[in-house]
């Protein structure tokens, strides 16, 4: 816990915070995976297409399901629970950054035809 603390500090925060432009960049490479950590009541009211679904209470059940392999976006409406989750999965090796802005900037960056920025 101490190398989380070290690492996730102010100066270190422009690492790991991945921006909506950074983010569609590299989702449509195939070098990102979006986590969506919220809870299964809140995906049951508003769901994404998209990306993989654990909530952040579950993410220690399942860390054999991330990938290895690509930067892992954790995802929430702002921002607060995704750093927590991507504080964790830091700490258990994972490549992992969160989404600066959430969930609610990345669905309005994609309203309308701007959808078709991402490639599902």
């Amino acid at each position: 816990m101490k190398n989380v603390i070290l690492m996730d500090n102010p100066k270190g925060m422009k690492e790991i915070a991945v921006n909506i432009e950074q983010f569609i960049e590299l989702y449509n490479a195939g070098d990102a995976e979006l986590l969506d950590i919220r809870m299964p009541f809140e995906v049951d009211v508003w769901e994404l297409n998209f990306g993989m679904k654990i909530p952040a209470p579950k993410l220690s059940e399942n860390l054999n399901k991330l990938p290895k392999d690509k930067l892992i976006v954790c995802a929430c409406p702002g921002k607060d629970r995704s750093i927590i989750a991507m504080s964790y999965l830091r700490s258990e090796g994972f490549n992992a950054g969160y989404l600066d802005g959430g969930l609610i900037g990345l669905m309005t960056r994609l309203k309308g035809g701007k959808a078709k920025d991402l490639n599902i």
